[in-house]
């Protein structure tokens, strides 16, 4: 009897299993909450990947365990042109470690900082490859729920990219979420009026994101959290007509997306998907080429100077244990009948070491991944890659 391809991949897992020796570290380019993200170089295939690095002791004490495992099973599950794709995932004793596609040009909120406007045709090129990326998750059922500048990331030739599923959800039938997820400023006001959300919330997102690449600042900006909170449940945006002449279609997309109701929101479900498509500041995109990257991309950032170089003095004056390979073992528990006597870090600790699975995407491909679809089955190869 042929076995399951995914069986068939963890069996042969073992004889290729990649670990940090398998890379080269190089600069670090990014800071997060649990760990960092570095350059690293394959040193075997010689290729660069982006190395997001999540320290497992703070990962725990911020309570954030289920967080991580989350992004690394739905990052598993996307194969996009302007997502940023799951390439390989492994733990040591200290770190969960993520590698993805690297992007050398930089995050978008770089750019918007040191250049204060773009025009529209680039920002309409960058915000049809973000729709499409949006659509997609949403088909997968995936709800990213912090798009932001910090999170949209460009490769080389200027294509933008999707980042960041940290607290990314699946979507359930009949069935709306409910945590206050996001980054304060480009929260849907649904999520702050309480009663449930959807995946709505993503296209309001992407309107104030569009909105601060048009007037180079946010819509919604308060000292406090009480009155950034009460603004955004109104949902009244002020349009500058200063410092900027902005085209009546690129003001009516930017109301689109920022539209209160989420049922008639630019961009939500079939009707907004057809809308968005047919909007005349969209008139100009041919989509198909878009997502098969034939269009060349209007603006082309450097692939040097894009990171904040601070990252890499602190990694040089601050780090306490710099990263370095090491073997894993796994920490089992002293048996006992009454579970409840393990603590809370235990049983946290133990449900990353079961759950952050490993992945290598040369043997995810080989078995499920890109089916040809004139074939009915997955091919039954089962040599080691």
């Amino acid at each position: 009897m042929n076995k399951n391809p995914r069986e068939q991949r963890s069996n042969n897992d073992r004889c290729v299993a990649v670990t940090l020796s398998h890379f080269k570290l190089m600069r670090i380019v990014g800071r997060g909450a649990f760990g960092k993200v570095r350059i690293v170089e394959h040193r075997e295939a010689r290729q660069l990947y982006a190395l997001k690095y999540i320290s497992k002791e703070e990962c725990i004490r911020m309570d954030a365990a289920k967080n991580i495992i989350r992004e690394r099973v739905i990052l598993e599950q996307l194969d996009h042109p302007f997502l940023c794709r799951l390439r390989f995932a492994f733990q040591d004793n200290d770190y969960m470690y993520m590698v993805t596609d690297l992007m050398l040009g930089g995050d978008l909120h770089f750019h918007l900082s040191r250049q204060p406007y773009f025009s529209e045709d680039v920002i309409r090129f960058w915000f049809a490859e973000l729709s499409a990326a949006i659509k997609y998750l949403h088909l997968k059922r995936v709800v990213h729920r912090d798009i932001k500048p910090h999170n949209i990331l460009m490769d080389d030739q200027g294509h933008v990219h999707l980042a960041d599923f940290n607290i990314a959800t699946h979507l359930h039938a009949h069935r709306m979420l409910t945590s206050n997820s996001g980054t304060g400023y480009y929260i849907a006001p649904e999520v702050y009026k309480g009663g449930g959300y959807n995946e709505a919330v993503d296209w309001w997102s992407l309107g104030v994101t569009l909105y601060e690449c048009i007037y180079h600042k946010r819509p919604f900006e308060y000292d406090t959290t009480e009155e950034l909170h009460a603004a955004i449940r109104r949902g009244h945006v002020n349009y500058p007509t200063k410092d900027r002449q902005v085209s009546g279609e690129c003001l009516s997309v930017i109301q689109g997306f920022l539209e209160v109701n989420p049922n008639k929101r630019l961009g939500y479900g079939d009707a907004g998907w057809a809308a968005l498509v047919r909007h005349p500041f969209f008139r100009s995109i041919q989509w198909n080429k878009l997502e098969s990257k034939q269009i060349p991309p209007p603006f082309q950032p450097a692939t040097e100077n894009n990171f904040d170089i601070t990252f890499d003095l602190e990694e040089l004056l601050l780090e306490e244990s710099p990263l370095t390979a090491q073997t894993t073992k796994r920490n089992k528990p002293k048996k006992n009948n009454d579970q409840a006597v393990l603590s809370k870090q235990q049983k946290d600790l133990i449900m990353i070491e079961e759950k952050f699975k490993y992945f290598d995407f040369t043997i995810f491909e080989k078995y499920e991944g890109f089916k040809d679809p004139h074939l009915k089955e997955q091919s039954k190869e089962t040599s080691c890659p």
